[in-house]
């Protein structure tokens, strides 16, 4: 028996039986178990998601022993991996065979299977989350059955397990379509607010990859915009000093100190925003494409982000500033905003309409409720969907209203999980029970 904590501390679980398949049929017969003996079985990742999405209630599958690319084939550019393989050595290994992930995130934790799941995406206006990039997967259902889907095998399934929640059954091995390494040119400087929100849509559509973060009580936004270079164009990275000092020193142990000096001194966390947005200056290099995407993160925080149509996110962003001048809150952590393309996942936030993310934060040691429930009432009125392994409160109800497939994706999971095998507080808050 084990004590499970996700990496933010908002979940834990205790007195789980923890399970560490080496083999897809050692999972099949780990969740056939689990469901003849009417057991909760969870699939567990690196527990990124700050969500309840996968809190093991009383057995969890560790997939450390499905954590490799198992077929590389590059001139297809397809790639098979175990569900448990993690994203920072997915990318290193891609990269051994001169391939690449199209888009990624911006952090590199997760698991492939988790970071699907729960619909972890980059910025792109031309470019999908994650789930995008599958083009099959392995997945086991509860009765043990061990089920290849893909949009001409169990096509149904694989409109509805690219992006589940973990709800369908475990994920065991997934397929990708890659594509060749590539250098992306990193441009970082900072703009007035106002321009950038002015320049939005030439700024997200005239790039490749285009994302701001913007600090309350401030007035500037840091933009990055990263592109593919031209042909003959080599690697230029950033110096080995000047990146301890921007992605180290500044955005990990001075950021860690500045929130913790906002917990005993609130009123001073607009001057720290000021002094904050001032201390990062533009710069500009060239990286493999992982390495510009994939940044380390340290200070440990709250998330909320939602999924808004890409038209209405000026006013999302316009009406979060409002309320947070109004409010009287004081918000140390920058608000972050990125772009994606429509897809046709069933529970990809992403679903039939182009959009826009736009993600709060609060410190660990600070309140976030009165700031969290005021952002999802602003997103929710512009039909905003929640990203599934970050904070919200909304329930089945609201998710029905919001995805047009939501019951198409429901009668999957009847049919796959009739008695629950991989349901948890969250997935019944979610789905319904």
């Amino acid at each position: 028996m084990s004590t499970w904590r996700n990496w933010s501390g908002t979940e834990t679980a205790t007195g789980v039986e923890v399970l560490r398949p080496s083999s897809t049929d050692e999972v099949a017969a780990a969740v056939k178990t689990a469901a003849e003996q009417g057991k909760k079985l969870k699939a567990v990742g690196s527990g990124h998601s700050f969500t309840g999405c996968s809190v093991p209630e009383q057995v969890m599958i560790r997939l450390d022993g499905l954590a490799s690319i198992t077929t590389a084939d590059r001139a297809s550019g397809r790639v098979t991996l175990g569900a448990g393989t993690g994203l920072a050595k997915l990318n290193a290994g891609l990269a051994s065979f001169d391939l690449a992930m199209a888009n990624l995130g911006d952090i590199d934790k997760q698991t492939i299977s988790g970071a699907i799941s729960t619909g972890t995406h980059g910025t792109g206006a031309k470019l999908g989350g994650l789930a995008t990039q599958v083009t099959g997967l392995e997945l086991v259902t509860a009765d043990g059955s061990v089920l290849h889907c893909s949009p001409e095998e169990n096509p149904d399934v694989f409109a509805a397990a690219r992006v589940s929640v973990g709800a369908l059954g475990v994920i065991t091995a997934v397929t990708l379509q890659c594509v060749p390494a590539f250098l992306l040119r990193a441009q970082e400087m900072p703009l007035p607010l106002g321009e950038v929100l002015d320049g939005f849509d030439e700024l997200a559509g005239g790039n490749d990859h285009f994302e701001f973060y913007w600090f309350p009580h401030t007035d500037l936004a840091l933009t990055k915009r990263n592109n593919r270079v031209a042909a003959g164009v080599g690697a230029a990275p950033v110096g080995r000093l000047r990146g301890w000092i921007d992605d180290e020193l500044l955005s990990n142990r001075v950021f860690e100190l500045t929130n913790r000096l906002a917990v005993r001194r609130p009123a001073l966390v607009p001057r720290i925003n000021q002094l904050a947005s001032r201390a990062l200056s533009a710069r500009e290099y060239v990286d493999a494409s992982y390495k510009v995407f994939c940044s380390e993160r340290n200070v440990v925080f709250r998330e909320s982000e939602y999924a808004v149509p890409r038209e209405h996110v000026v006013e999302v962003v316009q009406q979060l500033r409002a309320w947070i001048d109004r409010s009287g809150e004081r918000i140390p952590f920058p608000i972050e905003v990125r772009v994606a393309a429509a897809d046709d996942i069933w529970l990809s936030t992403a679903y039939g309409r182009a959009t826009a993310y736009v993600a709060i934060h609060q410190y660990h040691r600070l309140a976030h409720d009165k700031y969290f429930d005021a952002f999802e009432q602003i997103a929710g009125a512009f039909g905003g969907r929640p990203h599934w392994g970050k904070l919200h409160t909304l329930g089945a109800d609201q998710f029905r209203e919001r995805y047009p497939r939501f019951d198409d994706f429901l009668a999957v999971r009847d049919r796959l999980d009739p008695r629950r095998t991989f349901s948890n507080p969250y997935t019944r808050q979610v789905f319904g029970s």
